[in-house]
């Protein structure tokens, strides 16, 4: 929620380094040859890096590239990132036993997330192919730009259960079961997977598209389990932007983990080599909530009980007996039971987390009540050490649950970024 990070710094690795677009005129896999990436899945996974060349329907002053997010680099876009206004997040089974098909998938997904990133159709675009055969993309983002679209690939407990995939021995210990707090009431349906996308972008339809490419290009090996539509970030990595609000009007990441804070990353973000699972190195922890709000509630609240809850005035922002935003809270001046206070790092030991959640309306429930609330999502070096410690005092102990409820719940392994084009998510895993 709001303040589980009270944090602060540098852009990250991800936009430091790597070009912004794939490189034209290397060679490629035909669509006349392959009758669509979600068929039999022939030749793109063979070509994960010859087919980055693939520019079909890019034009020609490269308007479609502008505000790309690079692709490439130590760490995966979508993390330390500038944080953008739209989400699409999807978690998905995996329903191939197969290691090598499951390899190949990662392969594909990751010659397309390459081009949708550098705002470019995946494989051969969304017209003008062979006409007996569906296009390779659904083409809703033709003509849109990049809109700094950033997909972010985890790996769900799950794909690392015995007998399945080999990867048992692999499994990072950080990578933990999710333990039910008090409070929960989790939905099944909204909970876990085997692998998770997190796509970010500016415009909502190029953040929809890139999901639908993946789940169709993934058709027959991977199925959408669930998925989460967000809007307004409720968060920010950068510091200088205004700070944005949630549902419940109040500012929220203040003192978030600054993308440009290396120091802070490395210590609280990115997991290191000596952390137990050598492969996860450059990697992070996400967790994934599906935080309902009771809004109807909260609106018939005073305000200064509101404010009272978070610890924090709602106009400003700043907290209880200061005058100014981002002014160090003085956390004995609030409520025992205070959001902020409660959530704050010197209350949990200096546990300190990566958030960048997004609020969600998914209309109205059987009773008329609005299902609204926020998808908190947040990063961490390790789970245990992160958001366990800090949900289990909240949990137990937060004067914000009389108004809200975690209804979906899900841990994933970020792998390191994709370091150039012929390497591929997973790799450090599978190979």
């Amino acid at each position: 929620m709001p303040e589980q990070a009270e944090q602060s710094g540098r852009l990250g690795q991800a936009e430091r380094s790597e070009p912004s677009a794939p490189e034209a005129g290397s060679s490629g896999f035909s669509r006349r040859a392959v009758l669509g990436w979600g068929g039999a899945g022939l030749a793109l996974g063979a070509s994960a890096g010859g087919a980055v060349g693939l520019l079909s329907g890019s034009d020609d002053d490269g308007s479609r590239t502008r505000s790309a997010v690079p692709f490439h680099g130590e760490h995966q876009a979508g993390i330390a990132s500038a944080v953008q206004d739209r989400l699409h997040f999807a978690a998905f089974d995996v329903r191939t036993g197969d290691r090598a098909e499951l390899v190949r998938l990662l392969k594909e997904w990751t010659v397309a997330a390459r081009l949708m990133t550098a705002g470019l159709p995946v494989g051969e675009g969304g017209f003008g192919g062979l006409p007996e055969a569906p296009p390779d993309d659904t083409g809703e983002a033709l003509g849109l730009s990049a809109s700094r679209l950033t997909l972010t690939i985890g790996f769900g407990p799950g794909l690392f259960a015995r007998d399945r995939f080999g990867l048992e021995a692999e499994r990072p210990e950080a990578l933990v079961d999710l333990e039910t707090f008090p409070g929960d009431n989790l939905d099944a349906a909204r909970s876990g997977g085997d692998l998770c996308v997190q796509a970010c972008a500016d415009d909502p339809q190029v953040a929809v598209h890139a999901i639908r490419q993946l789940a169709r290009i993934g058709f027959g090996r991977v199925a959408v389990r669930w998925s989460q539509l967000g809007f307004g970030k409720t968060s920010s990595t950068t510091p200088d932007a205004q700070t944005p609000r949630n549902m419940m009007g109040f500012k929220d990441g203040t003192r978030n983990v600054s993308g440009t804070d290396s120091a802070a990353l490395d210590k609280h973000v990115w997991a290191a080599p000596g952390d137990g699972s050598a492969w996860m190195a450059g990697g992070s922890y996400l967790v994934a909530r599906r935080i309902r709000m009771h809004i109807e509630t909260w609106d018939r609240t005073s305000l200064q009980e509101q404010e009272d809850v978070f610890g924090r005035d709602k106009g400003e922002g700043a907290p209880v007996g200061r005058s100014e935003e981002r002014d160090e809270p003085f956390l004995k001046a609030m409520k025992p039971d205070a959001h902020v206070r409660l959530a704050h790092p010197d209350t949990n030991g200096g546990a300190t987390i990566l958030r960048r959640g997004y609020s969600f309306t998914d209309g109205t429930d059987g009773l008329g009540r609005l299902d609204a609330g926020l998808f908190f999502l947040a990063y961490q070096r390790d789970v245990r050490k992160g958001f366990i410690p800090i949900q289990r005092g909240l949990a137990r102990h937060d004067a914000l649950n009389e108004y809200i409820q975690h209804v979906g719940s899900a841990v994933f392994a970020v792998p390191p970024g994709v370091r150039d084009k012929d390497d591929w998510w997973g790799r450090t895993l599978f190979s």
